[in-house]
């Protein structure tokens, strides 16, 4: 009898995890509007993001152009627990913390080199369809800016 229990309870657990990451809402692919964003001029942009689960990871894929419009692509592989991870590819950062808020919330830094390039939220709608990302960063000539990025799920 305390084998059969102790096995439930094994599989609860495992099964509260996995809907732990099914249920959140930033997993899928989404889709820039530019329509409703509002980009940093002089700044690239991300066409698509894909969130993926990787075992008690995610994997956030990032496609886009830069500010020529030459293509991007990178990689982060990491975990929502607000230490920066080191992201592969060619975007102005080299790596990124994402820290939950919410249900529906990261808090994310982007840094440099090992210093910060950029802080920011991203936000999946309560319906689910769509998702905001604000940004506040500097630019080359070190003003600060900030921008917000719409993108639809699909």
């Amino acid at each position: 009898m305390k084998t059969r229990i102790a096995v439930v309870a094994v599989a609860i657990s495992f099964m509260g995890s996995a809907a732990c990451f099914a249920a959140n809402p930033h997993m899928g692919t989404w889709k820039l509007n530019e329509a409703k964003s509002k980009l940093i001029p002089g700044m690239g942009k991300n066409m698509t993001v894909t969130y993926t689960e990787q075992k008690d990871k995610m994997k956030v894929t990032v496609d886009g152009v830069d500010k020529d419009g030459k293509p991007t692509h990178s990689v982060w592989v990491g975990k929502a627990d607000g230490k920066a991870y080191k992201s592969k590819g060619n975007l102005p950062w080299d790596a990124a913390a994402y820290k939950v808020v919410n249900d529906r919330t990261y808090e994310i830094t982007t840094m440099k080199d090992g210093k910060m390039f950029g802080t920011g939220t991203s936000t999946v709608s309560a319906d689910g369809k769509s998702r905001t990302v604000t940004l506040n960063s500097t630019d080359a000539s070190g003003k600060k800016v900030k921008g917000k990025a719409v993108y639809d799920k699909g």
